[in-house]
């Protein structure tokens, strides 16, 4: 489908003129070179079609582009990596975050101050050289800003210093009027509790402050293990996540992987179970927490052992390439074992699907308790989430919604009604689905806070809280 085909607006030459004058970024239009790898997402199930699209260098550049859309009356996208791409910029002013990198690390504090485009990766090499580390999830090339908005779950970390979010210091802000605020706990703290949880419903950060920790090193990896050992398996996990301490993590996936090169030759073409690993102590300690696990069924690859934090992307070895990607997740009160034998039966080595990923990821812990600055972050009460995701090509939700319903269903029993925001997908931006990431009264709150920052819900390319009426 062409460009013309999507009934763009029309914007006067001379108002874009204006812009790209006003801007000291790229400024792009459909017919420009460069605009559709300006527009590219990580996830290429969704290919954006923005009206402009301004490749920002710092916060003026947003401003402006924030100013012109208001202007517009055109909503406005933000894209950092794009792996939250979920609702289209189709006829929208796309900002793109990928040229703010900046990166300061603050050892006699213990504190990070990141722009907008940075992804974990970068920061966490940054922090390792004065022993810190940051709470990133398990991809390596996500966006810290978009991540951290939407909660920030780390399967590594977070069980021990509970969510991203409830780390964050200090954010500037560009609001949907084009004003450049300074948010923290003293200035305009309404906008400081919303900001973290309610993702990018509030405006363009441009700058993001949080706290590190004093982690350098961690036990941990991945062990696979054939199909047939499943219900062992399982079994096995769901004891060491019982008896877990707070600095110890594990989660585990199905996995159905395609003969590929990036794909190690023991796990093509086979169902395995990869249960990962993650544990913040003594390498020995370690080794007897994770003992059960290794002696419930032969290993395919066992790759668990002591690593360098900025190894730890090795631990889940999530893709870093570009992909289409379809999703569903649901949060658990608990995992007994009726859960794991439903979860089998829907999507065990006997079953055909094209469902290539699904996991049980242990929660719990610090990321059940209140941080000591509240924020919008919701359903911690949570002990388990389920997270299901498929490849294919652009625009496939309608063919891969059957094949990823029964794993939801399998597990609805167990079910919270909840959702972590950052696991929203493209199955979920109904208002009944973005709400149900939230607790009633914090979602009635951000709808009022919508209201007070952005009444013309120019930021609703997103998973949206409209505002309230």
């Amino acid at each position: 489908m062409t460009i013309a085909e999507h009934q763009q607006p029309s914007i006067d030459p001379s108002a874009l003129a204006a812009l790209d004058a006003e801007v000291a970024g790229p400024v792009f239009t459909p017919d420009d070179e460069g605009y559709a790898a300006e527009s590219a997402t990580w996830n290429l199930a969704l290919q954006h079609r923005p009206l402009v699209v301004v490749g920002a260098t710092s916060a003026a550049d947003v401003q402006a582009a924030v100013r012109f859309a208001d202007r517009h009356d055109l909503p406005v996208a933000v894209v950092a990596t794009g792996h939250g791409a979920f609702v289209s910029a189709d006829g929208a002013v796309l900002i793109s975050m990928r040229r703010m990198t900046d990166i300061r690390i603050d050892t006699a504090t213990a504190t990070a101050e990141v722009a907008g485009g940075v992804e974990w990766q970068a920061v966490i090499e940054e922090a390792a050289k004065d022993g810190l580390a940051p709470l990133p999830g398990s991809s390596p090339n996500v966006g810290v800003v978009g991540y951290t908005l939407g909660g920030g779950l780390s399967p590594m970390l977070g069980r021990r210093y509970g969510f991203a979010a409830d780390h964050v210091r200090s954010i500037e802000l560009v609001t949907p009027d084009g004003e450049l605020r300074q948010v923290d706990a003293e200035r305009e703290p309404d906008l400081f509790w919303a900001l973290r949880g309610g993702k990018g419903n509030f405006g363009v950060v441009t700058r993001l402050g949080f706290g590190l920790v004093p982690v350098t090193t961690i036990y941990g990896g991945g062990l696979f293990f054939p199909g047939e050992h499943v219900a062992a398996v399982l079994t096995a996990f769901r004891a060491v996540a019982a008896s877990a301490p707070d600095e110890l993590t594990v989660s585990f996936a199905f996995l159905r992987l395609p003969d590929l090169p990036f794909v190690p030759e023991p796990l093509r073409n086979r169902f395995t179970v990869h249960v990962r690993v993650a544990y913040l102590g003594a390498t020995e300690v370690g080794e007897r927490l994770v003992a059960p696990l290794r002696a419930a069924a032969p290993t395919i690859i066992d790759a668990v052992g002591e690593m360098p934090f900025t190894a730890v992307a090795s631990i889940h070895a999530d893709p870093v390439d570009p992909v289409p990607t379809y999703e569903r997740s649901v949060l658990l009160r608990d995992f007994p074992q009726e859960a794991a034998d439903a979860l089998v039966e829907a999507a065990g080595p006997a079953v055909d699907t094209p469902v290539l990923m699904i996991e049980i990821r242990q929660l719990g812990g610090a990321l059940a308790k209140d941080p000591a600055v509240p924020n919008a972050v919701g359903n911690r009460d949570a002990r388990f989430q389920l997270f299901a995701a498929t490849v294919g090509a652009p625009g496939m939700e309608e063919t891969f919604a059957p094949a990823l319903a029964p794993v939801v269903q399998a597990l609805r029993p167990w079910a919270t009604g909840g959702v972590q925001v950052n696991f929203l997908s493209a199955y979920d931006v109904a208002p009944e689905r973005v709400s149900a990431a939230y607790e009633p009264a914090a979602y009635e709150r951000l709808a009022m806070l919508k209201r007070r920052y952005d009444p013309k819900n120019l930021f609703r390319v997103n998973h949206n809280i409209p505002p309230q009426a």
